[in-house]
């Protein structure tokens, strides 16, 4: 049996993250609010840019706008993070509610999505002056908001249940749940609009709506025990945001880690508003296939992922390791850039893999190091999970908005001739944006290194054996 056990343990690797707290079966059913959250996403930063801007005809710095509304709500996820640590009810439960309304945000705002989207491209007749584009903008306000208020308590949640041993497997089973939400989501809502449609984007969409109402209900069901609360209690003063910061700041040099992740997100993130038109655009590539590059990216994200583990149990500094991610994102972009002059369609997809493999190792490298940094006093998980994810996302929403408005004004001058006749093409709006990307790579480098000095390599002993259920998120 002991045989039999390790035999487990070692191809599944998120076998050990059960404990009796968090029975592996409740893990995985609450694993799903993130299957919700990557199908939003790749509604959001995949098939439905490409739709507005190839479909609908929309222009990109419109449409990156609309898909950095959601990015508005990221500063304060810290906020949500904090106020579910030291949330009082009568029930007792602190996670639950900001789980279940974060869904209904999250369903609304997927549900009035189509219809809005539509009318701002002027297949619905109206007389109002922008009504389609405050109702776009409502519906990507709604889904963002739940996204982020969904992803922030439920991961906080899981840590709550998850024991002081298998908390770091707990939630590296949420971060592959969430890469495989998005994989599978963009695979199937490829194939759904293979013949496109408005009738059928109003199907997948608002499809994708109730699947993340009936995913999330499963989620969250008998998560969190109640545990009734006193009058007295629920008016006891919860501790207030600016301590509970203060807290966690000075845990260490936190200031430039968040620096660091804002910048290669910014790297990583300015073309995802425009890679799947680039691909439907200048390459020629249709709905569905543009829509597997998600799932492409996804892959190499996974990749990324298993690389990081393995080399955090070499010992690795996680800082090095980010910095690899880094280089890995400056092959990724030169693919993508000589993709168009090549005509080459799989050295594109290469190109998209490249960008999920050095993101993912990025990604997985800074919150490594985020998640090693003491916090003390009101300074709890969902603060820190929170700060992480308000970093990462405030820059991916700012990245998409400067990426769509570059495209733009760099195409407007090339197409004209203003910018020589070798330029005049519509790909190199494109083209500037993905060689600004390699540009802040370097600024990322250059931020990132001070903190490789002050840390040093963390030992084999430390680091323990740490495999693809070892890495948190």
């Amino acid at each position: 049996m002991s045989n039999l056990a390790r035999i487990s343990t070692k191809f599944l690797p998120f076998s050990d993250a059960a404990s009796d707290a968090l029975p592996l079966s409740q893990l995985l059913r609450l694993s799903l609010f993130q299957i919700s959250v990557g199908m939003a996403g790749v509604m959001l930063l995949g098939t439905l840019n490409r739709v507005m801007i190839v479909e609908l005809s929309l222009p990109a710095t419109l449409v990156a706008i609309m898909v950095a509304l959601p990015v508005l709500i990221a500063p304060f996820r810290a906020f949500l993070g904090h106020k579910s640590d030291h949330y009082r009810s009568a029930l007792g439960w602190k996670r639950i509610p900001y789980l279940w309304f974060g869904t209904l945000w999250q369903f609304g705002g997927l549900a009035i999505m189509p219809a809005s989207l539509l009318v701002l491209g002027g297949d619905v007749v109206h007389d109002l002056p922008f009504a389609g584009e405050v109702l776009a903008g409502l519906a990507f306000v709604m889904t963002g908001l739940g996204m982020h208020m969904t992803q922030t308590a439920g991961l906080a949640l899981a840590a709550d249940r998850a024991t002081e041993e298998t908390r770091p497997r707990v939630v590296a089973l949420l971060y592959v749940m969430y890469l495989l939400g998005m994989a599978a989501s963009a695979l199937v809502i490829g194939w759904l609009l293979r013949d496109f449609s408005g009738l059928t984007l109003i199907r997948v969409v608002q499809g994708a709506a109730v699947a993340t109402l009936v995913l999330n209900m499963v989620a969250l069901w008998k998560q969190e025990r109640l545990r009734p609360m006193s009058k007295a209690e629920r008016a006891e003063p919860a501790p207030r945001f600016g301590d509970a910061w203060r807290d966690f700041a000075s845990g260490g040099p936190a200031g430039r880690l968040l620096v660091v992740v804002f910048l290669g997100t910014m790297a990583f993130n300015m073309q995802d508003v425009l890679l799947e038109p680039y691909g439907g655009e200048i390459l020629g590539l249709s709905v569905s296939k543009t829509t597997f590059l998600t799932a492409t990216w996804a892959t190499g994200a996974l990749i990324g992922f298993a690389f990081a583990a393995k080399w955090l149990a070499d010992g690795l500094n996680p800082h090095r390791m980010a910095a690899r991610g880094l280089l890995a994102g400056l092959a990724a972009f030169s693919a993508v850039i000589f993709a168009n002059p090549m005509g080459s369609e799989p050295l594109f997809f290469a190109g998209a893999g490249l960008i999920g493999f050095g993101g993912g190792l990025f990604s997985v490298a800074t919150l490594t190091a985020a998640m090693t940094m003491p916090a003390s006093g009101a300074a709890g998980r969902g603060l820190a999970l929170g700060a992480w994810g308000a970093a990462q996302a405030t820059a991916a929403g700012l990245s998409i908005a400067i990426g769509g408005g570059l495209r733009d004004s760099v195409n407007q001058l090339a197409v004209t001739g203003s910018l020589g006749e070798a330029l005049n093409s519509p790909a190199t709006g494109y083209s500037v944006v993905y060689h600004i990307e390699i540009l802040f790579l370097f600024f990322t480098l250059v931020a990132l290194g001070p903190l490789v000095r002050l840390h040093s390599t963390i030992s084999r002993g430390e680091a323990g054996k740490i495999g693809l259920a070892d890495l948190p998120t």
